[in-house]
C-alpha cells in the first residue's frame, strides 16, 4: 500500500508541474493581452480625441435637430467646399432671398446636365443660407459680413453695386483653397453641360456680352476694347483655374471696384472693373472667350429670332440679361419656353423652396 501511495504520488508530481506550468504561461499570455489591449485603447482614445471636433462639426452641421440656424452660421467656406466639390471643382452663385426662385429655375436646368452635387450657394443673407440647408444639407453658406439689405436690388442701384462687389472676393478665396470655380448669376439656364467648351489650361474664361453676331469659328482672345477704351465681357458666367493668373485678375478686380466705388451720379456695377482687370493684366494671363452660339448674351439670344433658328441645337447657357426687373424676367423665361419651376420643381434639389 505504502508503495502503491508513493507510485500514485509519483504519477500525479509530472501533472502538477505541466498544471503550474501552463498557469504560469497562461498567466504571461493575459499579461501580454492586457499590455497590448491596452495601448490598443490609449491608441484609439488619442485618433478619437483627434478626429473628435471634425465628427461634431459633420454631425452638428447636418443634424436637423433644434439649433440647426446656429450650426449653420459657423459653417466654413473651406467645410462646404469639402462637402460640395467633386474633382476640386465646385459651381457656385451667390443668392439673396428675394431671388431663391430663379436658384431654383437654375438648379432645375443643372440637374438636367447631371452636375448639381458640385453646386454651392453663397447665401447673401441669413434666410437663404438657412432655407437652402434646409432642403439641402451643406449646400450653402454665408461668408461674413452679410450686407445690410436683403431685398431685390435694381440694376444700377448701390444695393446692387453692393451685393455684386462681393463677387470677386469670394472667387478669390475659393481659388486660394485650392478649387477651380465656375461662377453663374441665377438668371441663367443650362440648355447643354458647359464643361466640354473649358478647353486648354486657360486661366479665365468668359463670355462676349456683346450682341453684334460673330462668326461660328470667332477667335477665342480676349476682344479689342471698344468706345469706352475697355472691353465689353460679362462678368455673370466665369470659370476660374487655381493659378497665378485668375488670382491677379481677381485681386486687380478688387482693385478697380475700390478705384471706381458707386455713386449717385456714377450708377456702376462690378461689370466695368471686371472689364478693366482683364485688359489691365491680359499680357500676363491666359484668357480664353467662350464661343458665342454657345454662350450668347440675352441681348442677342432673345432679341435676334433669326440669329437663334439658325444656332439651335448649340446653345449651351443662356443668359437673362439686357433686361430688368424681376417680374419681366421671368416673363420672359415664361415666354421662351425657360422657367421651369411651375412644372418641374421635383427636378431641383431644393424642390418648391418659397421666397
Amino acid at each position: 500500500m505504502a508503495f502503491l501511495h508513493q507510485r500514485q504520488q509519483q504519477q500525479h508530481s509530472p501533472l502538477h508541474s505541466l498544471s503550474k506550468s501552463s498557469s504560469s504561461f497562461y498567466t504571461q499570455q493575459r499579461s501580454v493581452l492586457s499590455r497590448t489591449g491596452l495601448i490598443l485603447l490609449l491608441s484609439l482614445v488619442v485618433i478619437l480625441g483627434t478626429l473628435s471636433p471634425w465628427i461634431g462639426v459633420r454631425t452638428s452641421l447636418f443634424s436637423s435637430t433644434g439649433g440647426s440656424r446656429l450650426r449653420w452660421s459657423d459653417y466654413t467656406l473651406a467645410q462646404a467646399l469639402e462637402t460640395v466639390a467633386r474633382n476640386g471643382t465646385v459651381i457656385v452663385c451667390a443668392v439673396s432671398q428675394p431671388y431663391l426662385p430663379f436658384l431654383n429655375n437654375w438648379l432645375i436646368s443643372i440637374s438636367r446636365q447631371k452636375h448639381q452635387d458640385k453646386v454651392l450657394v453663397i447665401a447673401e443673407d441669413y434666410a437663404t443660407l438657412y432655407k437652402v440647408n434646409k432642403k439641402w444639407p451643406g449646400h450653402a453658406v454665408l461668408i461674413p459680413p452679410a450686407p445690410d439689405l436683403q431685398t431685390t436690388h435694381r440694376f444700377g442701384s448701390q444695393g446692387f453695386f453692393n451685393f455684386t462687389s462681393r463677387r470677386p472676393r469670394h472667387l478669390l478665396q475659393i481659388l486660394d483653397l485650392g478649387y477651380q470655380v465656375m461662377y453663374n448669376d441665377v438668371d441663367m439656364v443650362w440648355l447643354g453641360d458647359p464643361f466640354p467648351f473649358l478647353k486648354g489650361n486657360y486661366d479665365v474664361y468668359f463670355t462676349d456680352d456683346m450682341t453684334a453676331v460673330k462668326p461660328l469659328n470667332h477667335s477665342n482672345s480676349l476682344p479689342p476694347p471698344g468706345k469706352k477704351g475697355r472691353t465689353y465681357i460679362c462678368s455673370c458666367m466665369i470659370f476660374l483655374r487655381p493659378t497665378f493668373g485668375a488670382k491677379l485678375v481677381l485681386r486687380k478686380w478688387i482693385e478697380e471696384l475700390e478705384i471706381q466705388p458707386w455713386s449717385r451720379t456714377k450708377k456702376t456695377n462690378d461689370q466695368p472693373a471686371f472689364n478693366w482687370a482683364l485688359n489691365k493684366t491680359a499680357d500676363q494671363v491666359k484668357l480664353y472667350l467662350l464661343p458665342q452660339y454657345a454662350f450668347p448674351t440675352g441681348g442677342l439670344y432673345f432679341k435676334n429670332e433669326t440669329w437663334r433658328k439658325e444656332t439651335e441645337g448649340k446653345h449651351v447657357i443662356i443668359h437673362n440679361n439686357y433686361i430688368t426687373g424681376f417680374d419681366k424676367k421671368i416673363k420672359r423665361f415664361h415666354d421662351y419656353g425657360l422657367w421651369l419651376v411651375d412644372k418641374y420643381s421635383q427636378e431641383s434639389p431644393l424642390s418648391d423652396i418659397k421666397r
